[in-house]
């Protein structure tokens, strides 16, 4: 299965938070006091967009060939 990534981006604030965003999903963004706590939140929040997404009807390429009807 070829299947695309999303890149996520991630940086230590100043005050020490992390901040990670998926880049190919606007506003798709999250803090969190660990760099791996901003990754999990940052995918999570980017799996509900992308489910939001499909529901209200939406072609979402990078996702094609993830489901396959029998």
């Amino acid at each position: 299965m070829n299947s695309k990534r999303f890149a996520i981006e991630l940086e230590e604030e100043v005050d020490g938070r992390w901040i990670a965003e998926v880049l190919a999903l606007p506003g798709v963004l999250a803090y969190g006091a660990t760099r791996a706590e901003a990754l999990g939140r940052v995918e999570a929040l980017a799996l509900r967009v992308l489910a939001d997404r499909i529901e209200q009807g939406e072609s979402i390429p990078e996702l094609d060939a993830l489901f396959v009807a029998a």
